[in-house]
């Protein structure tokens, strides 16, 4: 992390709104694609980003620089997700099926609308559950470790270990199924 992005942090810490706004901005874009990959629903995606936003300048005092900024961002983004999540498991199932599957459709649609080639690993990860999705995300496309994915999803470290083998499982067995 740079002294500038420090600066930055420490004068929104005491109530700089310039400072404020401008992490915001430069942390956006990282933020946002994050969650569509997590997600799998743009729309769901930039709500989420806008509400880790929110708590993000609310918590800022919090911060204290023992993980990167992106990746407090990410933990914020991850648990406010995976809140949602719950919320949803107790309203009717079949909404959230209908909405994870205009989701893929949805994204899809946005990627080819820009002439960026659907992958056929984003199409399987999106037939992954949430759970095992952000834990292969984090570990393989982020780079974290699974102590840092155990904290950033509350979840033993086992069992962030434990999501990603099934979710790689899985991934392998729908790529390989593609081929034939």
């Amino acid at each position: 992390m740079g002294d500038g992005m420090l600066e930055k942090i420490r004068l929104a810490q005491q109530g700089d709104a310039t400072a404020m706004a401008m992490l915001l901005r430069e942390h956006y874009p990282f933020l946002y694609k994050y969650l569509i990959k997590a997600t799998m629903d743009p729309s769901l995606a930039e709500e989420l980003a806008q509400d880790t936003m929110v708590r993000c300048m609310e918590k800022i005092g919090s911060y204290n620089g023992t993980s990167a900024f992106s990746s407090w961002l990410i933990t914020i983004a991850s648990r406010l997700y995976i809140d949602r999540k719950r919320r949803w498991k107790r309203e009717l199932k079949w909404q959230k099926e209908q909405t994870q599957e205009q989701g893929s459709r949805s994204i899809r649609w946005r990627f080819e609308s820009r002439n960026m080639e659907w992958s056929e690993v984003l199409d399987a990860l999106s037939r992954l559950s949430s759970a095992q999705r952000m834990a292969v995300l984090l570990k393989h496309y982020y780079g974290y470790g699974y102590d840092e994915i155990g904290v950033m999803l509350q979840i033993p470290s086992g069992t962030a270990k434990s999501r990603v083998a099934s979710g790689l499982n899985q991934l392998r067995k729908e790529l390989d199924e593609d081929e034939v």
